[in-house]
């Protein structure tokens, strides 16, 4: 029996760290399904803050005028533990700052393929996260585009404009209705709020193959009369 395909749209934003968690969580569920389901995702852009400058600030100092010293020292342990959890270091070294230009490399990835947007995703993430880089150094995107296997990249971000049309109009399209990131939507039916467990995922694809099944069963049965046949 053929496996069912199940399409899974993500909005986040590159500098989410619970973003980065719940995309882990997401493999895992993939991983434990991989017998049932082809699993398909797609990366959607959000900005956490839009007026962000792309010029980088102190991650850490950002923080603590964003939040105040005590809250961040509640934030930094709750997501390093989330991070311990699954094999990572957090770190709030590094700086900070407007995240286009890293959607507009994922959306860039996206034209060559899904699993080298995910790819790209995956190394804007640990880079940001885990290795203190700024992933708005354009650097630092190639880098990870070359790691991905993404071509072109140097000649797409070196025009400020490549990309950037299509990032706003997804940008706009996904924020309806998401007020917090990550945001994921499983078949366009399931919607799943947060770094939710692997069990959460795979509840949802277990109900979106369920409903494909009951409508497929619904669309092929009928019954005739001696006035027609429905």
């Amino acid at each position: 029996m053929a496996k069912k395909v199940i399409r899974v749209d993500v909005t986040s934003d590159t500098v989410c760290p619970w973003c980065f968690v719940g995309k882990k969580h997401l493999e895992q569920a993939i991983a434990a399904s991989k017998d049932r389901y082809d699993v398909e995702v797609r990366w959607h852009p959000f900005f956490l803050n839009p007026e962000a400058s792309p010029i980088g600030v102190n991650k850490k100092q950002y923080y603590a005028n964003k939040f105040g010293e005590a809250r961040t020292r509640m934030i930094v342990d709750r997501i390093g533990g989330a991070f311990a959890n699954l094999g990572y270091k957090f770190s709030l070294g590094g700086e900070t700052g407007s995240t286009v230009d890293s959607h507009r490399l994922i959306e860039f990835a996206g034209r060559q393929g899904l699993d080298k947007q995910n790819a790209v995703v995956e190394e804007l993430f640990v880079n940001f996260f885990t290795q203190e880089k700024y992933i708005g150094d354009k650097n630092v995107l190639l880098a990870a585009a070359e790691k991905a296997g993404v071509s072109g990249a140097k000649e797409f971000l070196e025009d400020p404009q490549a990309g950037l049309k299509e990032v706003l109009q997804e940008e706009r399209k996904h924020h309806r209705g998401v007020s917090g990131v990550p945001h994921f939507i499983v078949d366009g039916h399931y919607q799943i709020s947060g770094a939710q467990p692997p069990e959460s995922f795979l509840e949802a694809f277990e109900l979106s193959a369920k409903q494909r099944e009951e409508e497929l069963n619904s669309s092929t049965t009928g019954a005739c009369t001696r006035d027609g046949c429905q």
